[in-house]
């Protein structure tokens, strides 16, 4: 009998689903809520709509079905109904206050009930808001350790590799990395062997994996699933994690200096995600918006962070983007603030707003300032030694050699930036690679090194002019211009030149600016107020007609200032 005429809609709409026929289980479980509004033709119903993104049909059908599941009396199925709404709640509509009730309501209606196969996805279902909402790899963990257990005293593998998956990158957000890649490889061998049916969990656990590797900056190994889950998304029509997925990738394309491709992923995404799981944008539009501050279009950055909301991303692209614009202060506090939400236990996911925190508070450059950044570099060493992979341990050995920088030893801080130019190249990553070469720039030519300065200039410009990084491009522009003043004419200085309206103190800050130096410093260099120097840089900013500091660098060297 055609599937379009069933004799049991019911059925037929269990048949559909199980084929991946989205609307045709649709349309039957309609007809079956039609003939007789039973809680699983509710529950049918609400499955189909969720993969057609029809959130309205959603939560009404699963709603009406958890109710009538109660009035039946049926614990287990209301449990599970009560756990697709929690999940809904935060995908559809960002209510994450609402979603852990239903996990609560869950938690209680379960109670007392033998083992099944709801006990394991309400312990998954928590694992990812402990671990995701929350920043508690702790309770994650733990939680991960249950879904496992439950999946496999009940024989449910799927929920099992799940459960391992989570609890691979709990471990590896936790630091414990080699426990971690165990787990995740052990998931990875078991669905390529095909021992996972189904559809949705198998996704899940492809996208907690790739998630660790993101944390970990593992590049090599996310590309891999990245490109293995799209297929399996766009081919079941899974289009919430598809477009997950594709966030995920942009990132490790944005890394490897694949920019336009990342564009394009993060732009397909956010559009996806805007029609069919809402509550789910703020991932697209924060990684978006660092990619918009790493192109140096910083006014787009901030507003795509601020519709990114709390989201870690965008806190940490407003502090790195403080940086970018001079203010270091404003920087610290940003990244302070990021570190004060993390448990120290979530030891990966702090690496980054260590690395800013570090690098703000050498700017900064007061004893105080300095002391908070050793703290912050003993830490992020022992993040970088736990992971070991190169990304990481790039980070901590520039962030060491800014240190060594700051403390006048430049044999050390040489050796450190030189390694860390190294791991950035190992891990291919162009941007991060540039940018480091800059440093390691200003160490040579403190060294009275100037060829060498150059010529690490010129590597990074050739790189950055690839990658159209605007303001890194400006500033590396700047200071190959003071590089390659001969001497004799830094000592004469120029017969004429146009200093566009810029006072001799506006043209001192400037050059002081060139080196390297915040505003704190250059106060205290000049014997001045902070907010003075605030104050000249705003104007100079506004004389030479240029967004940032480091345009206004690169302008002055053109005008023969510097």
């Amino acid at each position: 009998m055609p599937l379009s005429q069933p004799a049991d809609d019911l059925a037929a709409g269990r048949v559909a689903l199980e084929a991946g026929a989205w609307q045709q289980a649709l349309q039957a479980f309609e007809r079956a809520v039609k003939a007789d509004e039973s809680p699983e033709a509710l529950e049918g119903l609400g499955l189909a709509a969720w993969w057609l993104d029809l959130a309205p049909v959603v939560f009404d059908s699963r709603e009406r079905a958890y109710r009538a599941y109660r009035g039946r009396r049926d614990q287990l199925s209301a449990a599970r109904v009560a756990i697709w709404i929690a999940w809904d709640s935060a995908a559809f509509r960002g209510e994450e206050g609402v979603a852990k009730g239903w996990l609560q309501r869950a938690r209680r209606l379960l109670e007392g009930q033998p083992e099944s196969a709801e006990h394991a996805f309400l312990a998954a279902r928590a694992a990812v808001f402990a671990l995701l909402d929350d920043g508690n790899p702790e309770e994650a963990e733990t939680l991960s350790v249950e879904a496992i257990r439950v999946g496999r005293a009940i024989g449910a593998i799927d929920y099992e590799m799940v459960g391992r998956a989570l609890h691979g990158f709990s471990l590896v957000t936790m630091g414990r990395v080699p426990e971690g890649l165990r787990e995740l490889d052990e998931v990875s061998a078991a669905t390529l062997a095909g021992e996972l049916s189904d559809r949705l969990l198998i996704a899940l656990a492809g996208c907690y994996l790739i998630g660790a590797c993101d944390r970990l900056r593992d590049h090599e190994r996310a590309v891999q699933w990245c490109d293995r889950i799209k297929e399996h998304s766009r081919k079941w029509g899974l289009k919430p994690l598809f477009a997950v997925c594709r966030t995920q990738y942009a990132s490790v394309c944005m890394w490897r200096g694949a920019w336009e491709e990342a564009e394009r992923e993060l732009t397909n995404a956010c559009d996806e995600l805007a029609l069919c799981r809402p509550g789910m944008t703020s991932d697209g539009l924060a990684r978006l918006g660092e990619l918009r501050r790493r192109q140096g279009r910083l006014d787009e950055a901030a507003a795509l962070f601020d519709r990114g909301g709390a989201h870690p991303i965008a806190s940490l692209g407003r502090a790195a983007m403080a940086l970018d614009q001079g203010e270091p202060r404003n920087a610290r506090e940003l990244a302070e603030r990021y570190l004060r939400r993390l448990p120290a236990k979530n030891r990966t996911e702090r690496a980054a707003a260590l690395e800013l925190l570090i690098r703000a508070d050498v700017a900064l450059g007061g004893e105080e300032d300095l002391d908070r950044a050793r703290v912050a570099l003993e830490e992020l060493r022992s993040i970088a030694a736990e992971a070991h992979t190169p990304a990481l341990l790039a980070s901590a050995s520039l962030s060491s050699g800014w240190m060594a920088l700051a403390a006048g030893d430049l044999v050390v801080a040489r050796r450190e930036i030189e390694d860390a130019v190294d791991l950035y190249e190992r891990s291919g990553a162009p941007f991060e690679t540039a940018r480091t070469r800059i440093d390691l720039a200003r160490v040579m030519e403190r060294l009275n090194r100037t060829d060498a300065a150059v010529a690490e200039v010129d590597r990074a410009l050739e790189a950055l002019t690839r990658l159209d990084a605007r303001l890194e491009i400006a500033a590396a522009e700047a200071m190959r211009d003071r590089l390659t003043v001969s001497p004799r004419s830094a000592a004469a200085g120029p017969v004429s030149r146009d200093t566009s309206g810029l006072t001799a103190r506006e043209v001192e800050v400037l050059r002081l600016i060139s080196s390297g130096l915040s505003n704190q410093a250059i106060a205290k260099r000049l014997s001045i107020s902070e907010h003075t120097v605030h104050r000249h840089v705003a104007n100079t900013l506004s004389k030479l007609d240029v967004p940032s500091r480091s345009a206004a660098v690169a302008q002055a060297a053109r005008l023969g200032l510097l």
